[in-house]
């Protein structure tokens, strides 16, 4: 499998994970062509045969994140992507958690009577029991307070009360599940922009940082520019990438060679946002 590691590779991601042995990949973080919302060079994109070598070669215990949306269609959203989460499902994988990837800067609403679309799925899928956790701490707004008459909720399995007095207000807490990110703005995404639609650096290291360890192995199976691979590359991961596109191959293997020439350009926090 040596061959396979620290490498960008051009090339169908189906018949790519094919050899690939079983239990071998700890994190897979990609975003998968979104109905008809992306031309992808004319490719086709096999959910289901995708879907199936993941869970092959995910360890137990591993994370498959899947960062998708739908397209809107006579004004009616297509809902392709619970139908793929219900397909993961269905692999056997365990829908771990249903996260939320919000835009600070979203590009402004084309269809009429609709909200401004600001966010995107990212699915978090389990082969088994997750192994590693290492959830991003954020501060607690009233940290040390004790608040007056404040109760906290009972998760018990049974009826669950607001009986249990409130303790001062711990200094910090696990972040939610929905994570805000601006698009494309920062240093880092830059080198990105030939790509149609990648996503932002700090998404794909809070993932890494939250469901692996150094030395763990990361793949993307649809790498466009790289961002997953750098990420993980920048915080002590191993990685693989895939794409079909030989141009978005190259992109990528343009952006991991400028960071190896200065890999100080960027300061990463270990186990944190930049």
């Amino acid at each position: 499998m040596e061959k396979y590691i620290n490498k960008i590779i051009n090339g169908n991601c189906v018949e790519i994970m094919k050899q690939l042995e079983e239990d071998f990949i700890d994190l897979t973080v990609t975003s998968p062509p979104y109905d008809n919302l992306r031309i992808y060079k004319g490719f086709v994109f096999p959910f289901e045969d995708i879907a199936k070598q993941l869970f092959r070669i995910t360890k137990p215990g591993g994370i498959v994140v899947w960062i998708v949306n739908d397209a809107t269609i006579k004004g009616s959203e297509t809902g392709t992507s619970f139908k793929q989460a219900l397909f993961f499902k269905s692999c056997g994988f365990n829908l771990h958690d249903t996260m939320i990837f919000q835009k600070t800067n979203p590009i402004p609403q084309i269809y009429r009577k609709r909200y401004n679309g600001i966010f995107e799925y990212m699915f978090i899928f389990s082969k088994g029991s997750v192994a590693t956790h290492n959830p991003i701490m954020i501060d607690c707004l009233h940290a040390g307070l004790k608040l007056n008459g404040t109760t906290y909720k009972n998760y018990s399995k049974g009826e669950q009360k607001r009986g249990k007095p409130a303790k001062p207000v711990k200094k910090q807490k696990i972040k939610g599940n929905i994570w805000e990110y601006v698009v494309g703005k920062k240093a880092e995404d830059q080198e990105a922009k030939g790509h149609p639609a990648p996503f932002p650096c700090a998404l794909a290291r809070d993932h890494i940082n939250s469901w692996t360890n150094e030395g763990d192995v990361v793949l993307d199976p649809m790498s466009g520019s790289g961002t997953t691979c750098i990420s993980a590359l920048k915080l002590n991961r191993k990685y693989i990438g895939i794409d079909i596109s030989n141009e978005y191959c190259e992109i990528a293997k343009n952006r991991i060679a400028n960071y190896e020439k200065q890999p100080n350009l960027f300061k990463v926090i270990p186990n944190g946002t930049k």
